[in-house]
């Protein structure tokens, strides 16, 4: 089996993208541009293959679409630019598959900073629809087989360059999830997230709860509510630091009752 890393990634070029990520496997990288190009090269010594499109498209659901039609590993890793992947990370990800062969997709630990860390994995278990939200797509790998048969796609509605916030990958897991295929998470660090600006996070104002609240209707239906709540009263300390818990309520509900009128 072979890994074959899905970037997405912008204003860069193929060999300061390689260095900087410490790609050691295939890979599709998606470049984000103001042109149309494609280069190749083959890493010294390894016979990977590292493909790069240029598009002058924008949006993060799209950039990984693009890099899903590509596609031709056995196990596909979505990926950012500012992920540094750690040694080895091929044969730490084919271990895990080659263990549990039932797994469609496992979900790795990313090492990030510790105020922007939704999750750290200390087991293995499986995951399910009610806990699939605090996973990011750059911890997601799947066997391609699986996505292709599953077809499923990144929303265009949701992340980086989209209309709404992040959620994309969530709404992806989620709906894998709901079609039946098996997802898995492995106590094993592949990568950091290096430190940046965010593309979408501008703090917890507004725009964050209400399109939170879009997000909640797509992935829970008639729980997005309930769970909204959950949501708001774990966190509460660090969300609403800025506005009150009523004032993001109301943002919150505002973003469901939006997104209900939308079907």
């Amino acid at each position: 089996m072979r890994v074959e890393v899905l970037a997405s990634v912008m204003n860069t070029t193929l060999p300061e993208t390689v260095q900087r990520m410490n790609l050691q496997s295939d890979a599709v990288i998606i470049h984000q541009c103001d042109r149309l190009d494609y280069e190749e090269t083959v890493l010294a010594g390894a016979s990977k293959r590292i493909r790069f499109y240029s598009f002058p498209d924008r949006g993060i659901g799209r950039s990984r679409n693009e890099a899903i039609l590509r596609a031709e590993g056995d196990i596909c890793l979505f990926s950012d630019a500012d992920i540094v992947y750690e040694d080895g990370y091929e044969a730490a990800i084919l271990r895990e598959f080659e263990n549990n062969p039932e797994a469609d997709m496992i979900i790795f630990n990313i090492a990030v900073e510790e105020e922007r860390r939704t999750y750290h994995i200390t087991d293995r278990h499986r995951v399910r629809w009610y806990n699939c939200g605090r996973y990011g797509a750059v911890s997601f790998a799947v066997r391609r087989d699986s996505l292709l048969a599953s077809g499923i796609t990144f929303s265009l509605l949701f992340g980086g360059g989209a209309k709404y916030s992040n959620g994309e990958d969530s709404l992806f897991l989620a709906e894998f999830l709901r079609k039946g295929y098996k997802v898995y998470t492995a106590p094993v660090t592949i990568g950091r997230e290096e430190a940046g600006d965010s593309t979408w996070f501008h703090g917890y104002n507004e725009k964050f709860f209400h399109d939170r609240g879009v997000l909640y209707h797509y992935l829970y239906g008639e729980m997005a509510w309930p769970l909204a709540l959950r949501f708001l009263y774990a966190h509460k300390g660090t969300l609403c630091s800025e506005v009150t818990i009523k004032q993001a309520k109301q943002w919150m509900r505002d973003g469901i009752r939006e997104a209900r009128r939308r079907i």
